[in-house]
Formats: structure tokens, sequence, C-alpha cells
């Protein structure tokens, strides 16, 4: 190994440990998915069972195994825990990076270390390699499958073809059909802008198909013979029901991820727009003088370009929207900043005034709410005064910095390292400042650390009236099935009831005749939790 290579080696580890590993167990698990998700894989390791996710001893057949079975495999080395929860997506993430390093090293020799770290550092892999969900899973499985195709298609050797079918095929088994088929239309549409319809018919590779179906068709075929309401449930409901309505009540405007691709991409946004339209604009001319061969390298960035495109489309036509569904758009815009850096480092190309202050505002910008996430976690808003002064200032000297090193005769050259610093300023003051915050706002952990404190032995715990993503966070900390007095059955034995603050007229209903005593309220989450008394004790 080469003093070059292990200096390689030693940044993208270090940066792949900071911005995806480290503190990742500051906080609980937030949202309704990732609780819910982390506490199918527990499910299943306790089971033993490798073919049907459960919640609550049901099968829960919304999403494919890959995730479940990597949660599982670090379930049984490091125990169970929202840090070891989240490990899976944060490996995907640093094999995505790391597939990257591999692809630029091979194929575009020079600038391997910008695109592994600009792909790293985008804000949206940096979100999701910390979220215990599917969509990193996704992300690095059909990136390193369409870095694979290309690299067929410039090397011609059969190898990568294989590897891109076994990719696709892990992307099926992460979060379904989508994989393929996002394959397929990037395939096409690259096809009919070279005129190169050959590549459609060459793609397909029946022993690459063969490997495909080996890869993903045998957990398909298993879980619908164990479970015949498999079909009907993924494929209908959470498939094609998710996208032709809103069913699931996730339903955003058309333009909905035109803002999400670009705050995913941060910091790298204003030179990724940059990339993207130099070659748009050289094909249309291409187009128009009437050339029908396309240079390699064209292809190359016009093949980004559609990978990155179709995605975004795709998922804007769908009646249901949220952010993560694009993540698997974000490398193709860091593999296309790549690749102009590859161009213009060459030709030692200035970087315009424009670009320098854009590029400079957007890469300082996240450095103001980072710094100030506490105060705006707990009151929704960003604080006036002396705290946004402060913080405004750091971002404005940043932002100088960011933008004077760009138009020195350096320009490119420093892009990488003066946009880097802001990205690790950000993160550390978000794990800093941020994470008690968050964990007690956002997560069911405190509460469920309460509930613990005021039991004195094991009871059942019953909801009424509490939001979904606090009900799947007690789900996963109290790792027991929650009753709800919604559905009419109040338990008969004694237990712990948690409602709203609001609704203790609608407890004291429900709970007539039996002794109810007030253990506490959770400011953080407006509830509060009771000890009830088995039935038929005299209140």
């Amino acid at each position: 190994m080469t003093m070059r290579t292990r200096t390689d080696a030693l940044l993208i580890v270090g940066f792949c440990a900071f911005l995806f590993f480290y503190g990742m167990g500051q906080f609980g698990l937030i949202g309704a998915d990732e609780p819910r998700y982390a506490q199918v894989a527990r499910e299943m390791a306790e089971r033993h069972d490798w073919i049907t996710p459960a919640l609550g001893g049901r099968p829960w057949l919304e999403k494919p195994p890959l995730y479940y079975w990597q949660a599982m495999l670090v379930y049984s080395v490091r125990g169970v825990s929202d840090a070891t929860a989240r490990v899976p997506s944060a490996i995907d993430a640093t094999l995505l990076v790391v597939a990257v390093y591999l692809f630029f090293r091979r194929f575009r020799r020079g600038v391997e270390v910008d695109a592994a770290l600009i792909t790293a550092s985008c804000a949206g892999v940096i979100g999701y390699a910390r979220a215990a969900s599917m969509d990193m899973a996704l992300a690095a499985t059909f990136s390193i499958g369409m870095l694979a195709w290309w690299a067929w298609r410039e090397s011609d050797k059969r190898i990568y073809l294989g590897v891109f079918y076994a990719f696709m095929a892990l992307g099926m088994l992460a979060k379904g059909p989508v994989a393929p088929f996002l394959a397929a239309a990037i395939i096409v549409i690259l096809a009919a802008m070279t005129r190169e319809f050959r590549l459609i018919s060459r793609t397909l590779w029946l022993p690459g198909i063969l490997l495909f179906c080996a890869f993903a068709l045998p957990w398909y075929i298993a879980v619908e013979m164990r479970n015949p309401q498999f079909f009907r449930e993924f494929i209908l409901e959470h498939n094609l029901a998710r996208f032709s309505t809103d069913l699931y009540h996730h339903r955003q405007p058309f333009w909905y991820y035109l803002p999400v691709t670009a705050v995913a991409l941060m910091p790298w946004t204003v030179f990724v727009v940059t990339a993207f339209v130099e070659p748009v604009r050289a094909w249309w001319a291409e187009r128009k003088s009437g050339s029908v061969a396309l240079d390699l390298e064209l292809q190359f960035r016009l093949f980004a370009c559609c990978w990155l495109v179709a995605p975004v489309v795709f998922f804007s036509i769908s009646q249901s929207k949220l952010p993560g569904y694009i993540l698997p758009a974000v490398p193709a815009g860091a593999a296309l900043l790549a690749d102009y850096l590859y161009q213009h480092l060459e030709r030692d190309t200035a970087v315009s005034k424009w670009q320098a202050v854009l590029h400079a505002v957007v890469a300082a910008a996240p450095i103001v709410p980072a710094l100030l996430i506490a105060y705006a976690v707990w009151q929704h808003r960003l604080p006036a005064g002396r705290p946004m002064f402060v913080a405004l200032a750091i971002a404005f000297v940043l932002c100088a910095a960011i933008a004077l090193t760009l138009v020195s005769r350096l320009g490119l050259r420093m892009l990488r390292f003066v946009t880097l610093v802001p990205v690790v300023v950000a993160v550390a003051a978000v794990m800093k400042l941020g994470t008690t915050a968050i964990d007690q706002t956002l997560s069911a952990r405190p509460l469920a650390v309460e509930l613990a404190s005021v039991e004195t032995h094991p009871m059942p715990v019953a909801l009424y009236g509490v939001s979904r993503e606090l009900e799947y966070g007690l789900v996963f900390y109290r790792n027991q099935i929650l009753l709800h007095y919604e559905s009419g059955i109040v338990p008969a034995e004694e237990h712990l009831l948690v409602a709203p603050a609001t609704w203790k007229d609608n407890v004291a209903g429900q709970t007539a005749g039996r002794r109810v005593l007030l253990l506490g309220h959770d400011a953080s989450q407006s509830v509060d939790y009771y000890w009830v008394s088995a039935a038929g004790t005299k209140p």
C-alpha cells in the first residue's frame, strides 16, 4: 500500500466514522419508522425467523428484509439498542463511499478522494446514514449497482455487469421493485439521449438476469408461501397504491422534490447544478448539429444526469412523497460533481465570483441552525438577539473565507477542503448542542425511562390518544405489545396508562370504578402517565 493510498484510507475512514457513526446513540429513535423497523428486526431475531417480518407478534409485510437482516446480525454481536439499530445504515453509507472511491480511482483517477468525501458529506447521506430505516440500504445498493453498470459500459468487462445485477437484487431486497425499475429507466433514457439503443439489449444479459433472480426471488417466494396476503399488502398496497394514491397521507405538491433534492445535496448544491447544466448544454449542441456519436466522457456525464433526474421525476409523479425516497439520486450528484472537477482541474479552470459567493452561502448557511438547534427544537423557531447574532457572525466569517479562497488562484483545488470545514463544524455542533433537546422532544426514550422508574414490577402499558411516533417508540423501548383504550378494550389487570394531558376527562370516563393514580407528566411529549388498578378494586 502506497503512502497516498494510506492517506486516502485514513481520510475516508476518519470522515465516515465522524459523519456516520459518532454519537449515533446520543438521542433515541425518532419518528414512527425508526423504532418500528428496529422492533421488527428485534422480533425476527427473537423468533430466529429470517423470512417473515413481524411487529407485535403479527406479520409486518410493508418492507423487504435487507435492513432487518442487517440489524439482526448487529443485534447478535452488540445487543439491541437505539445505537445498534442505526449501525446498518452507517455501514451501508460507508460501503457506498468506498465504492465511489474505488470507481473513480479506476476510471477517473485523481479525484477519487474528492468523489468519496463529496458523497459522504452530502446532507442527505449524513442524515439517513444515522437513521434506522431502509432508505440508506436502497441508496447504497442502487448506487453501487449503477456505478458497476457504467464500469461495464466503459470497460466492457462482464464481471461489472454481474455486480450490477447482484446489487439491483440487493436493492430489491432493500425496498422492493423500485430499484430495478429506476435502473431500467435510467438506462433507457441514456440510450435514447445517446441514440445507442443497443445498450438496452446488451444490458439484458442472461447470466446476470439469472444472478438477479437467484439473489432476489428466494425471499419473495418464501414469504409469499408463508403469508398468502404478502402480494396484496406489499405489492398492491405498499407499492402500487402508495405510488398512485395518497393512501398513507403523504401528499405533497409536484415540485416538492426540487427543494428536497437541493437540501439533500448541500453543501454541494451550487456546483452540482453547474456540473449538471454543462453536459446537458453540450448534448443539446451536439444534437442540434446532427452529430451521432458522443464521446465516452460526455456519455458518462449524461449518465450521471439521468441518474440524478430519474428518481426525482419518478417520485414527483407519485401521490405519496417522503424526503427519503429520492436518496438514490444524491450519489449521482456527487459523481457528477467529481467528474466536473476531473475535467476542470486539468484545465485549471477558475471559479467565477457568483459561483464562489453562492457556494459559500449554501455551505455556511447550515451553521446557523446547527448552533441554534436546541432552541429551535424546543421552541420550533430560531431565536432573536445575541444567540442569532453570534451564529450569523460565525457563518459570515466562514462564508467569507470560503468565497475568498475559491476566487483565489487555488480555486477548485481547495473546494473540497473549504467545504468540508463547515460540514464538520455543523455536525459537531448538532451532536454537542442538540442531542439532549432532540432526545427529550422527539424520542420516546425519556418517557420509557420514566415509566420504568415508577413501576415496582413489569406491568402492561396502555395508550389513549397518543401519536404514532410515541406509540412505536414505546413499543421499542418497552419491548412489549401496547394496549389501546381507543379499541374499547380496557385491560382488566393492573397497568400503566399514557394519555395526552388534555384527555383527563376521557381517562376518568374509561377508568370509572377503578383506582387511578397520576404518576407524572412528560412536558416535552405533553402526556400524563397513570397507574390504573385491576378491575374490581375499590377506588
